[in-house]
């Protein structure tokens, strides 16, 4: 394919007027850079962005590229949403921002995005009618769960929110009400801490979103001796007359020697 150019537009009226290259809120703007940069590059950054030479077009906001001499899999990825509107098959940061335009376009009908190219047989639009969205997506149920981590932040001044540092590294946000941290008596700041919370869970992906703490937990890290002996003594006098635990345990479930 030849080099082609870009164009991805903005269509915002949420400010109380339409952002355009002569007015637009400088977070908008910051805003909609980032994510035109992500979904050019891609994960495999095949289009080197930092070179990228671009207009600022009217129309509302729109970001034209430059001809693109070769990116196969975003223009792939073009063809792809122009076709239809699952997301699954499309690059990993390509998908994410259509996620977040589709989010974003659902919420008010003053948000769109369209994107289009020579190419392509018509625009892509991304808005409250569009459905762009990967199968996993509805993968999502509610659970309840207990989670381990150290709080890294605590508070918030529009939001109550905890930041937890999960043992694998990653950190999950968690809300709140104000009354949880306001009374709760112990500074748990860059402490490591037990929550139960409530989220939504993808049973493909295993990710947790939307998560709500509901109650720290308090927990006892010591072993209680005098109650780990006591146990073990009901469990010798429980199984004084199985001569081999693991046989017994092996035909209850049906397993065959």
């Amino acid at each position: 394919m030849n080099a082609q150019s870009i164009t991805i537009a903005l269509i915002d009226h949420t400010a109380g007027f339409e952002a355009t290259p002569g007015r637009v809120r400088l977070g908008d703007l910051a805003s909609f850079s980032s994510d035109v940069t992500t979904f050019l590059r891609g994960e495999d950054r095949e289009v080197d962005t930092n070179t990228l030479e671009v207009a600022v077009r009217k129309g509302s906001l729109a970001i034209e590229t430059t001809p693109v001499l070769s990116a196969p899999n975003l223009f792939r990825d073009l063809r792809a949403l122009a076709a239809g509107e699952l997301l699954d098959n499309l690059d990993a940061k390509r998908r994410e921002v259509m996620e977040r335009w589709q989010k974003a376009a659902r919420q008010t009908k003053q948000v769109a995005y369209r994107i289009s190219a020579p190419f392509l047989d018509r625009p892509i639009q991304i808005n409250s009618e569009s459905d762009y969205h990967a199968d996993d997506a509805d993968q999502w149920v509610l659970v309840e769960r207990y989670i381990r981590g150290e709080i890294q932040d605590l508070g918030g001044v529009t939001k109550a929110n905890a930041h937890i540092k999960l043992p694998d590294g990653r950190t999950l946000k968690v809300t709140t009400e104000r009354d949880v941290l306001r009374n709760d008596t112990v500074n748990r700041l860059y402490k490591l801490a037990m929550l139960r919370i409530k989220a939504e869970y993808n049973v493909l992906t295993r990710e947790l979103r939307n998560a709500r703490l509901v109650e720290f937990v308090e927990h006892a890290s010591a072993v209680d001796e005098e109650a780990l002996s006591r146990l073990t003594r009901r469990g010798a006098v429980a199984w004084k007359d199985v001569p081999n635990a693991t046989t017994w345990v092996d035909e209850l479930r049906g397993d065959k020697l």
